[in-house]
């Protein structure tokens, strides 16, 4: 088809559609490709982490999981009522499940006498090398540029490779319909999902997007919960991170997870 027709073809469809096919004719000025214009409020950033200060952590202890009730509020986390069936995006664990393998001789009266017994938080950390996102089949699983693991809920198979890579237990997959299972006023911001699907936390990108930090950091009132650009120097996680020793979840497995823990 030569370029007169293919012009003349565009200028009929256009008369056809009438003053409605205006945002039409201002994508074929624009070259044929649509522009969405992100929301100015949106906070970004080039590596996104969270760190987590168990100092600060200590209600913890005393029964509170303000965080995981946010986070899970937010996104329509299911609640089955069961361990076989659960679902979580955050969730706390002992020393021992966090951290497998991280005592030793020199540290076991330290873990004894004040770790051990304490909650920890724990999450996706968001790997700078995730091997989750290695062996999806489908690209359901992927890493945005600002290193932001992410689900495609409507690629999900439900094969569950993601599930068997991941080392940390952050995944979890809809052995049921979940709908009939969230607890809280649903969410319309945040899609709802469906059985056979796997989800996970994604440090509130949606959030993120709209200017807001993640719910768990908003929610924590002993702000022991930290977010923000590694790779802004004069960012909140940056500066805390040059000022405290951390330790991170299995770090000998080379996935460097982006969650940091302060002891």
């Amino acid at each position: 088809m030569d370029s007169t027709r293919r012009s003349f073809l565009k200028i009929a469809g256009l008369s056809v559609l009438g003053l409605g096919a205006k945002p039409v004719a201002d994508v074929i000025a624009q070259g044929g490709q649509p522009k969405i214009m992100p929301d100015p409020k949106a906070i970004v950033g080039k590596r996104w982490a969270m760190i987590v200060d168990q100092k600060k952590c200590l209600n913890a202890k005393e029964g509170c999981k303000d965080c995981v009730v946010a986070c899970h509020t937010v996104h329509n986390v299911p609640d089955f009522g069961n361990p076989k069936d659960e679902v979580k995006w955050i969730w706390q664990t002992s020393f021992d499940h966090a951290f497998p393998g991280a005592e030793n001789d020199y540290i076991q009266d330290y873990v004894k006498d004040s770790l051990r017994g304490l909650p920890f938080v724990v999450l996706c950390n968001h790997c700078d090398n995730p091997p989750c996102v290695r062996v999806c089949p489908v690209q359901a699983t992927f890493r945005r540029p600002d290193g932001i693991v992410m689900m495609d809920y409507h690629r999900c198979i439900g094969c569950r490779f993601c599930m068997a890579a991941c080392p940390y237990g952050a995944r979890s997959l809809n052995w049921r319909d979940p709908r009939p299972f969230i607890k809280t006023p649903i969410n319309r911001d945040y899609p709802t999902r469906t059985r056979g699907v796997v989800e996970k936390c994604n440090f509130c990108d949606e959030r993120l997007a709209k200017g807001l930090i993640p719910a768990c950091v908003e929610a924590c009132k002993d702000k022991a919960l930290i977010f923000g650009d590694l790779e802004d120097t004069n960012s909140e996680v940056r500066g805390v991170l040059r000022k405290n020793p951390t330790i991170q979840r299995k770090p000998h497995l080379g996935t460097r997870p982006e969650v940091y823990y302060i002891l």
